[in-house]
């Protein structure tokens, strides 16, 4: 039975550039059961309606500029699973959730990037699921618990996205600016709630983030980063258990934590 799992996946260049991220990426990939398939939701798939990739040699997306020229000639060769994709679908109808397929849909950067890393091979198949931006929490939290199902299939389902998204304190801190206190304190202060939360089993504060978390506009923004939590939240089952497996700082401004559930 595999877990499912919520990845923080940092910038692009994570797939070049050494960090903490990287380094336990690809231990992971070496580390952890390997699965037969992916099922992944990512912040970079965003349609208004759920969607799911049924490409079966699904294209590397370069989603993102102004990075490392080698990014733009990375290939991340892996298959898609089409049949596997028309099952998420027929699953997510069975819960009353309409979903279409997308035969074209490539691999976006918080797929290929972490995935590249974990399982250079590409051997393991990648079926993407988008999330609705203009959707909350218990939406996500929704598709998860309709994806629960093939875990026990030795697949991992995963949300790819970040803990903490504030793109304004990134860059200050990439420019050689810093982090002042105050920012700082919101994102220990946010993640330590959600942390708080998820290892008590606390779904319904969770589900209301946005109102109970302190802090929880400066580190989100926008919300679509912090939607693929839910799905790996509602993967692993009605009272997971919760464990951090990594936490590190991109710049100071970014964590980046990752989290199973099982």
């Amino acid at each position: 039975m595999q877990p499912s799992l919520f990845i923080s996946h940092g910038a692009p260049d994570v797939a070049i550039t050494p960090s903490p991220v990287r380094d336990f990426l690809i231990n992971f990939g070496k580390e952890h059961p390997r699965p037969d398939a992916i099922i992944i939701a990512s912040a970079h798939y965003e349609t208004l309606a759920p969607e799911i990739g049924a490409a079966a040699e699904p294209a590397t997306i370069y989603d993102f500029g102004g990075f490392q020229p080698e990014l733009y000639e990375m290939r991340y060769r892996t298959e898609g699973d089409p049949e596997l994709a028309e099952r998420v679908r027929g699953v997510f109808a069975s819960e009353g959730i309409e979903a279409s397929l997308n035969p074209q849909r490539g691999l976006d950067h918080g797929i290929w990037t972490p995935l590249i890393l974990a399982y250079p091979d590409g051997e393991v198949p990648v079926v993407p699921v988008s999330v609705q931006p203009n959707e909350d929490a218990s939406h996500h939290y929704r598709l998860g618990r309709a994806l629960e199902k093939f875990r026990a299939e030795n697949m991992l389902v995963v949300g790819s996205g970040h803990i903490t998204h504030n793109l304004r304190a990134m860059f200050h801190a990439m420019r050689g600016g810093g982090v002042d206190p105050q920012t700082a304190a919101a994102i220990d202060a946010f993640t330590g709630w959600i942390g708080d939360r998820l290892k008590a089993g606390d779904r319904q504060s969770l589900l209301n983030w946005q109102e109970d978390a302190p802090f929880a506009l400066e580190n989100h923004p926008t919300a679509e980063h912090f939607m693929p939590l839910f799905v790996a939240y509602g993967a692993g089952g009605e009272n997971p258990k919760a464990e951090l497996i990594h936490s590190s700082k991109l710049y100071g401004a970014f964590n980046s934590d990752f989290w199973l559930f099982h």
